[in-house]
């Protein structure tokens, strides 16, 4: 599968590069929004990784992936970026991205966008993983499902489910949730998380959620199902 990332961070580029070629994927590079439409443009890209802020200007990812949508409507596009706003995310799927993951980020979770997306574009299973008490995490459709059907959570709800959903047996601190679920707030209280964990055992189950002690949370045990 060949990949190909918009970034203007050499370093991070590097780190991102080399951590999907050890998975085997080729991977080319373009440092700016312009070289990344040429390229894209001359290669037939299986994927596209795109940070928001480039040189170009702060929206220049966003201008970048109307474009190819435009030109290739059934690339997957990933926008990597620090942009975390809800505003921010919005105007990126309604651009034409089909995933958005801010920094920082766990690797294995940018891994299993990856997988996932290139899935859907195959036209193989939907994105749906498993979670305690029979919930199902729909990461295309940015949902919870249960029994099939959309359960009512809120974004940051959702985004809590999705981040301890893909690493279902980690255990996260409450400042680490506030850096994925939260990001680039750093006002944020940590006293919020205990509350939106409450809202998600209330609406999802008291279990759903795990308490580790001197951690944080993680996923309940799958063990638990019904």
């Amino acid at each position: 599968m060949r990949v190909l990332l918009v970034e203007d961070d050499p370093r991070l580029a590097a780190l991102i590069a080399e951590g999907l070629r050890d998975d085997g994927l080729m991977v080319d590079h373009a440092p700016d929004a312009a070289i990344g439409q040429g390229m894209a443009e001359l290669e037939a890209y299986d994927l596209l990784i795109l940070d928001v802020m480039l040189p170009e200007g702060p929206q220049a990812g966003f201008d970048l992936a109307r474009t190819l949508r435009n030109q290739r409507d059934k690339i997957p596009i990933l926008f990597l970026t620090a942009r975390g706003d809800m505003d921010s995310k919005l105007t990126g799927l309604d651009t034409g991205g089909d995933d958005y993951l801010t920094k920082p980020f766990d690797f294995r979770e940018l891994r299993a966008r990856i997988r996932a997306l290139v899935r859907r574009a195959k036209g193989e299973a939907a994105n749906l993983i498993p979670l305690p008490k029979g919930y199902v995490l729909d990461l295309s459709a940015h949902q919870v499902l249960k029994g099939g059907q959309p359960v009512p959570l809120t974004p940051r709800e959702y985004a809590l489910v999705e981040c301890l959903g893909l690493n279902p047996g980690r255990a996260y601190s409450r400042n680490s949730l506030i850096e994925r679920v939260w990001p680039g707030e750093s006002e944020v209280d940590t006293k919020v998380v205990d509350v939106y964990v409450s809202s998600l055992r209330r609406k999802l189950g008291e279990d759903f959620v795990e308490t580790v002690r001197g951690l944080g949370y993680r996923l309940g045990r799958m063990e638990e199902n019904p």
